[in-house]
């Protein structure tokens, strides 16, 4: 993956592109994402699926830890908890996440996912930081 590719390029995160999802804000250890609630990505109850939520999570922890790697380094999910305070229906949703922590081999990181400007969920994640060979970046 190479450093010189804009997060918020089309193809940067397929899954991503998949669901709607956008970057507004990386760098420095934050990063913002956005997405709109649609149809398609409600459960049988009419409610945003909480895989959606857990998704922006996942993926803000890895844009503000990406933020602070090095050139030679990669990030991956080792977990995640998630707590969801209220059904979404409709609207936007805000995804702000904050690293809390950056070591050499661990990332701790805080995602809030807002609705309409209502706190909806609160994540705490922990990534693997590791080096990748030189055969694998490319510039």
């Amino acid at each position: 993956m190479s450093k010189k590719t804009s997060i918020g390029a089309k193809g940067f995160h397929p899954f991503g592109d998949l669901i709607g999802l956008k970057f507004t804000k990386f760098g420095n250890g934050d990063s913002q994402c956005v997405l709109d609630v649609v149809e398609k990505l409600m459960n049988p109850h009419k409610t945003l699926h909480g895989g959606v939520l857990y998704s922006m999570a996942d993926t803000g922890m890895g844009g503000a830890l990406y933020s602070l790697l090095e050139k030679d380094e990669l990030c991956a999910t080792v977990e995640i908890k998630i707590t969801y305070f209220k059904p979404v229906r409709e609207g936007n949703l805000i995804c702000d996440t904050t690293v809390i922590h950056k070591g050499k081999s661990l990332g701790i990181l805080e995602s809030n996912i807002l609705n309409n400007g209502t706190l909806v969920s609160k994540a705490y994640g922990t990534f693997s930081i590791f080096k990748v060979r030189k055969s694998s970046i490319k510039d």
